[in-house]
């Protein structure tokens, strides 16, 4: 975690209007940390048209449409979160990740990167697109060459999720969101 208090403080119920009430409807109850809302979208809500189309893109990364496996898609956005070290962004998608398929030695070794031990070449060159694609705004053609098992649109799709969940992971970083009730920041995690 970059922040050890928010910038900008999650919206308590007492304070949400109509407009940020159909905006978060659908996050009550919904899922990323257990009953409630979690402390993300509680704090986009204080600029809801903005967390409405936010949802919009999101959930084209997250969902059917986006032609990345899950696991793949979780192993991407964990090297992206670390990278950017957004602690948020990690403790919700290790719980994601490990859903989708990752195991937990996979996600120890996510924070190694692509030339950790143990990866097979697939997930080392996402990985090592992951890494450029954070650090120099570009994937070099080695490692997109590394990506021949993968169709043009999962091509897309990967670059997509790269850039999404950075931009989360600045979201995040920026505002100060802090974890929700109950989480537990990672001890490996780089902070500051």
């Amino acid at each position: 975690m970059r922040l050890s208090t928010a910038r900008i403080a999650p919206i308590a119920d007492h304070e949400i209007t109509p407009e940020q009430e159909e905006v978060l409807a659908p996050f009550r109850d919904a899922a990323l940390v257990g009953p409630g809302i979690a402390n993300i979208f509680r704090t986009l809500a204080r600029a809801p048209k903005a967390l409405k189309r936010f949802n919009l893109w999101g959930s084209y990364i997250l969902g059917a449409s986006n032609d990345l496996s899950p696991r793949d898609r979780e192993l991407i956005i964990l090297r992206t979160g670390w990278l950017c070290r957004s602690g948020y962004e990690w403790v919700q998608h290790v719980r994601i990740g490990l859903a989708a398929g990752l195991t937990p030695l996979e996600i120890e070794r996510i924070k190694a990167g692509p030339d950790a031990p143990g990866w097979q070449a697939i997930d080392a060159a996402k990985l090592r697109a992951t890494d450029e694609q954070v650090r120099e705004h570009f994937i070099s053609d080695a490692s997109w060459a590394a990506l021949a098992s993968f169709t043009d649109k999962q091509k897309m799709d990967l670059v997509f999720t790269i850039a999404q969940y950075t931009q989360v992971a600045m979201i995040l970083n920026c505002l100060g969101v802090q974890l929700d009730a109950g989480q537990t920041l990672d001890s490996d995690f780089p902070t500051g």
